[in-house]
């Protein structure tokens, strides 16, 4: 009987699997796998559908149940921010989804009749994540209808700015079930926390960023003591005083507390300190503080974990008492102070300790012979940026079986004795960190040898140690096959690129940039790393031969590709690749290869950076450019290419381009006519022709505009007048003409930062979250979504994708900017033209220009004595032109004037007196101008004539060597004085006053006659004779 009921139960259990199977059979249900691609198709973005499983589908966030294969979980955070509107039933056919992630998307309500309260037909769902949308009020009454939910983030939404804002609060609060909310930056104030008192079961409640102050609200009344099951309060970044602990007092179950970023100051009261004796988790960070409270906070005998990151302590690290009293310490973060000196001995009594972070102090001492090396329950200890002498071997870490991270970045590796270097370590790290350390021996230390010893690191970087000419160390990559970021940046790594046999499966980035690796990528590079999605860095080696197509295939699925700073040769137009959505970054600069541009680029459509100067590329550049409507860094500059630039209307997130040193042609027409965005246009050293069109005035944000070197004509274009962003003007060597504009004086050409400026992005790589999580670290957990987070930061967190720089002639050479000097940099250059006219004297009114360049045109009239408000200037070139009058002496006070030329104008009279920078100019800044003179020059000026002449001089300054209305007048005067004086010499000598008139009248007779012979000839004449 037993076994007939076992059969039955066998062919049961067969036929739900065979029914199933039907909707499953391809690993997820295909109810589900429809509303996936919906989905994808709904919120635009990239989903990358390796096989028919939905559940290993990587697009933002699917989470499956092992057993069932039903989706749990779906997060569409990466979707493409937009205005979105919500419908639900999108998500109606994930019957058993439980969380919901929302998440800065961009979504500003929802469909009619397709709003959040549909929701409540998921009977299972129990997180919802709607952080940073634009919801209002009204999505208060819709979502208190999802009664299932346990966690609600409403952050960073429009809420609490309507009428009727605390009955859409006691709507809310009908979600008996809710222990997590979340009400940060929602313009919630103090009047309205009361209403919070009807969430009974609330365990943690965030109310960050909304400039709270006074009194909190949370307890007091009978309503409001319904919080009493709070255990988690969050009150960071608002405007609380100290008295927010008194506030708190009522919270007897109350074990975290975040006060992260108020208005606290450093003199807590011990009182003040003691109504949270039952709190475990405390975070301080941002709070100034004095060292004496690192000696009261031994009274809070429960705290597991407190932060006092960047809270301005100094001093040293107190002997006895205190700090060291905190026995069930598990994590400590004091990171960002002023502590310095060696580490208390104490310390070693926080034998629970399993976070510690000391860095970014002024700590000193051998790290051999401090505590840390008997804090054995360690899992994280990061001691970098002190002055620590560390033994390279870490032989002092020997008993540390717990450790999984370690970073001692900016301190000083010391070597020992050959015999203490190898050791065989009991910790097996994930993350290890040595950036930029300093080398007490210099080129006689190696690796350090625990690293050999390693099985299961996610994260290394050595970048920045000089260890001496070393090998790439493949086996590093061999014996951790879990590691997902390496970075060996300037590590003196030299010959050729060896990599392990065995392919790495994990690795996300890779960065051995700025090396001496030489010779050819290996062949199998791609077969070795198959998996690879963010990053490859390999700029700046000695790298050499063709790209083989196997890197090609990278390209398909990586974010971010470097091979620039090398020796690659050869043409890549002819390689196709399919279209891809993923490759952000693509920097081949600075290598050999030629060819026309590779036409596979043009499929990369939301490439952000597009880097292929100074090579040999050749040919046009195609209209296909303007498929690429998510570029904003194109260089193209330094190579061969010909033809006209295309003319795209569409490339609207376009910052900065660089086309110059080629040999394009034509005129500009549109080429970038809507790029309301673009802050750099350098088009320098090419043939282009025509006028300088309007359509450049027309972009607002427009901050460097290099023109140099091409064969613009017609005058000045006066439209380049209300650029109002404009920092950095180059026209010269051109053939402009006409008058410098008067309206350039009405431009400000302040410094801009937004020069140097490209987009970063966070890659999220997520080996430094991974290791974090797993460790189940509570600081982490209650910071890690916070800006100026208490953890170190990634490498890549905030990578910039690609340096801004321009090369730009002043002080008689041509440099490169780059960076914050970039940011400074503001000045023009119209010299080697055909101007003509005087100089504006409101140019002087431009007192944050660094360097003005007027030279090789056809200017006249004085230097405006306005130049000097030229407070700023550095540079001013004046010379080959002609210029006239004296050198204005209140030039003088441009006490920035590092270069100052006029040679080869018209300028005369004495030199402006040799104090501050002119004291500094000898006499090759004034040569070809004869007539001035004074120190340095050898002609001396004649002091006789100086007094009298002084006042002409200064008129001169303005008016040149003498006005026009003066010259009249004295030639009238002369004249009437000859003859005047003619007529008194006639009247007195008879002879000579009878010569003079028999001269005239034998010269009006023979001029009588000429005329009238002279009429006779003409016909008109002959026929009235």
């Amino acid at each position: 009987m037993e076994s007939k009921w076992i059969r039955v139960v066998i062919v049961i259990m067969i036929s739900v699997l065979i029914l199933e199977e039907a909707k499953w059979s391809n690993g997820c249900w295909d109810e589900e796998r429809t509303a996936l691609l919906q989905l994808k198709s709904f919120f635009k973005f990239n989903m990358r559908e390796v096989g028919s499983d939905c559940c290993e589908w990587k697009w933002g966030w699917v989470e499956c149940n092992a057993a069932t294969r039903r989706v749990t979980g779906l997060s569409l955070s990466v979707a493409k921010y937009e205005s979105y509107l919500f419908n639900a039933s999108i998500f109606l056919p994930f019957g058993d989804l439980r969380i919901l992630d929302h998440s800065n998307i961009g979504l500003v309500g929802s469909v009619k009749n397709e709003g959040f309260e549909k929701l409540s037909k998921l009977r299972h769902l129990q997180v919802l994540n709607l952080t940073g949308n634009h919801f209002n009020d009204s999505i208060l009454s819709s979502l208190s209808k999802v009664s299932s939910l346990e966690s609600l983030s409403l952050a960073g939404n429009d809420l609490f700015t309507g009428s009727n804002r605390i009955n859409e609060i006691k709507l809310l609060s009908r979600l008996n079930s809710l222990e997590i909310l979340d009400l940060s930056r929602t313009n919630m104030t103090n009047n309205f926390l009361s209403y919070l008192g009807g969430f009974s079961s609330l365990r943690t409640l965030c109310l960050q960023g909304n400039n709270l102050q006074g009194t909190l609200h949370l307890q007091g009344s009978e309503r409001q003591l319904k919080l009493i099951s709070l255990e988690e309060i969050d009150l960071s970044s608002n405007l609380f005083n100290n008295n927010i602990f008194a506030e708190l007092s009522g919270f007897l179950n109350l074990k975290s507390l975040n006060i992260r970023w108020n208005q606290l100051n450093g003199s807590i009261d011990v009182k003040e300190l003691h109504v949270l004796r039952n709190v475990e988790n405390l975070i301080m960070d941002y709070t100034p503080l004095q060292i004496n409270f690192l000696g009261s906070i031994g009274i809070l005998t429960s705290l597991k974990a407190l932060s006092l990151f960047n809270c301005g302590l100094t001093g040293t690290l107190p002997a006895h008492g205190g700090l060291c009293f905190l026995n069930h310490l598990e994590e400590l973060n004091l990171k960002g102070n002023a502590l310095a000196g060696a580490i208390a001995s104490c310390l070693v009594n926080l034998t629970s300790l399993r976070y510690l972070d000391i860095s970014n102090n002024h700590f000193t001492g051998n790290i051999a012979s401090t505590p840390l090396t008997n804090l054995t329950m360690l899992q994280f200890l990061s001691f970098s940026k002190n002055q620590f002498q560390v033994p390279v071997s870490f032989r002092s870490f020997a008993n540390h079986s717990n450790l999984k991270a370690l970073l001692a970045n900016e301190n000083k590796l010391v070597a020992e004795p050959a015999g203490l270097q190898t050791w065989l370590p009991k910790f097996q790290l994930k993350i290890s960190s040595l950036l930029n350390c300093t080398i007490e021996e210099h080129g006689k230390l190696q690796l350090p040898s625990f690293l050999y010893f390693q099985h299961d690191l996610r994260y290394v970087d050595l970048s920045y140690c000089n260890f001496g000419e070393l090998r790439f160390p493949h086996w590093l990559l061999q014996n951790n096959t879990r590691l997902q970021e390496l970075y060996m940046i300037d590590c003196s790594i030299a010959g050729p690129l060896t990599l392990s046999p065995h392919p790495n499966l994990k690795l996300s980035v890779l960065d051995i940039s700025n090396n001496k690796i030489q010779h050819e990528i290996p062949r199998n590079f791609c077969s070795l790393f198959p998996y690879v999605e963010f990053l490859i860095i390999l700029s700046n080696n000695s790298l050499s031969g063709k790209i083989i197509p196997a890197i090609y295939r990278l390209i398909s699925s990586l974010e971010a590709l470097y091979l620039d700073g090398n020796k690659f040769e050869g043409d890549i137009s002819d390689f196709s690749t399919t279209s891809s959505k993923n490759l952000q970054v693509l920097d081949l600069s600075s290598n050999h290869f030629s060819g026309k541009l590779p036409r596979w680029l043009w499929n990369h459509t939301d490439l952000w950076v597009l880097d292929l100067s100074k090579n040999h590329f050749e040919g046009l550049i195609p209209m296909e450019l303007c498929n690429l409507v998510s570029l904003e860094f194109l260089d193209l500059s330094l190579n061969h290419l010909s033809g006209t630039i295309p003319s795209c209307s569409n490339l609207k997130m376009m910052k900065h381009v660089h086309l110059a040193n080629n040999r394009l042609s034509g005129t500009l027409s549109k080429a970038l006519c809507n790029s309301s965005s673009l802050v750099t246009l350098d088009f320098s050293e090419n043939n282009l022709t025509g006028r300088i069109p309007g359509w450049i005035s027309t972009l607002p944000a427009l901050s460097v505009l290099l023109l140099k070197a091409n064969q613009f004509h017609g005058e000045f274009p006066l439209h380049l007048c209300r650029l109002q962003s404009l920092s950095i003007l180059d026209l010269s060597q051109n053939k402009l003409s006409g008058h410098v504009p008067f309206c350039l004086s009405n431009l400000t050409f302040k410094p801009k930062n937004e020069k140097s400026h490209i987009n970063s992005a966070n890659f999220g790589f997520g080996s430094f979250d991974h290791v974090l999580i797993d460790m189940g670290l509570t600081i982490y957990n209650l910071t890690k979504d916070y800006m100026g987070s208490v953890f170190p930061l990634r490498k890549y967190d905030h990578f910039t994708f690609a340096e801004e720089k321009i090369e730009f002639s002043t002080k008689g050479a041509t440099y490169t900017y780059k960076g914050n000097i970039l940011d400074l940099l503001s000045a023009i250059d119209l010299s080697c033209n055909q101007l003509t006219g005087i100089i504006p004297p409101g140019l002087g009114n431009l007192s944050e220009i660094r360097g003005l360049n007027l030279s090789h045109n056809n200017l006249t009239g004085p230097i405006p004595s306005t130049f000097s408000k030229l407070k700023q200037i550095e540079s001013l070139d004046l010379s080959y032109n002609h210029l006239n009058g004296r050198i204005p002496p209140q030039l003088t006070e441009m006490n920035a004037l590092e270069v100052f030329n006029v040679t080869h104008n018209n300028l005369s009279g004495p030199l402006p007196d040799r104090k501050a920078q002119f004291g500094t100019f000898d006499e090759s800044s004034y040569e070809g101008n004869p007539l001035l003179c004074g120190l340095p020059l050898n002609n001396s000026c004649n002091h006789g004539d100086s007094r009298g002449t002084s006042s002409a001089l200064a008129s001169e300054e303005e008016h040149g060597l003498i006005g026009m209305g003066d010259f009249y007048i004295s030639f009238a005067v002369s004249y009437a004085i000859m003859f005047l004086t003619t007529i008194i010499v006639l009247y007195i000598n008879s002879y000579w006053s009878q010569a003079c008139y028999y001269f005239i009248k034998d010269g009006s007779i023979t001029c009588y006659f000429f005329v009238v012979d002279s009429l006779c000839r003409l016909p008109c004449f002959r026929r009235n004779i």
